[in-house]
């Protein structure tokens, strides 16, 4: 289906692991690039990005990874990086696409590290979006807090919505996190609002990166293609810590050879729809 008005292609992707919820936008017959959010976000967080890259001809595929927003959640045992990696790929097999471009968002920086050491004959160009390696402890919390809403029935969206918007961890509040909270919520059975995003998947996706993040080198040097990390340049609450730690961003070229990164003035909720990040990414790609 698409919406005449924003040019926006609704797609329900059967895949072998499950119903993937995705949204397409622009040529589609340009070069492809997927989005891949993060641990408890869903694809409205490419809301301000995903139109940049498409007015440059870019084919640009946002989804809602399984157990978040509007995609499947599949039983538990289904989730972890690798999981996630696969069904990218198979994403990419659906739209009859060979070779494509990876923007990762948070834990989706992890998946698209884990697609492109699993399939280097299918990512050509990796961003990663403030996710590298282990975060800074002090930036776990407000992450942690994150997850707080998800099975928890509210009496109405705005109840919903105020309890997340008073986390204070994303500063800039716009139209973009007012859609990407409300876009997630279902009605509950009886009565109230819910979050259709699991918390067990969540759960166990962050169990799955507390294990993995040991392996990262491993994972690092599978890497091939070229790779652009966008990090935060502010820490994720004022006082807190990092995502990606300056100490890792300063060897980000041992890690990943040939990887680059560029800083943004924001925080780790902030970024990914700073005009910063957007020229970047762009730049990159293009």
């Amino acid at each position: 289906m698409i919406d005449t008005d924003s040019g926006v292609q609704v797609l329900d992707l059967a895949l072998p692991s499950g119903r993937l919820h995705a949204e397409r936008r622009g040529p589609q017959d340009g070069p492809l690039v997927i989005g891949v959010p993060g641990i408890t976000a869903n694809l409205r967080s490419f809301d301000a990005l995903a139109p940049v890259l498409a007015r440059a001809g870019l084919q640009v595929l946002v989804l809602d990874l399984r157990g978040r927003g509007h995609s499947e959640v599949t039983p538990q045992g289904t989730y972890g990086w690798p999981a996630h990696a696969r069904d990218i790929a198979a994403v990419a097999d659906a739209l009859g696409v060979e070779r494509f471009d990876v923007v990762g968002y948070s834990m989706g920086g992890f998946v698209g590290m884990q697609l492109a050491a699993d399939f280097p004959d299918r990512v050509r160009r990796l961003i990663t979006v403030d996710a590298l390696g282990a975060p800074e402890p002090e930036s776990l919390p407000p992450i942690m807090a994150a997850s707080q809403r998800l099975g928890v029935v509210f009496p109405d969206a705005a109840t919903y919505v105020a309890t997340v918007r008073s986390s204070a961890a994303i500063e800039q509040w716009g139209d973009l996190w007012q859609g990407h909270y409300e876009y997630e919520l279902q009605d509950a059975p009886g009565g109230g609002v819910i979050s259709r995003t699991s918390r067990d998947a969540a759960a166990e996706d962050g169990a799955y990166g507390a294990m993995a993040v040991a392996t990262l080198p491993e994972l690092w040097s599978r890497i091939a293609c070229p790779v652009l990390l966008v990090r935060a340049a502010r820490p994720i609450v004022p006082g807190a810590g990092y995502i990606v730690p300056a100490a890792d961003r300063d060897r980000l070229g041992t890690l990943i050879p040939g990887a680059r990164s560029v800083e943004v003035d924001a925080n780790h909720y902030g970024i990914i729809a700073h005009p910063g990040a957007a020229a970047a990414i762009l730049e990159f790609l293009t």
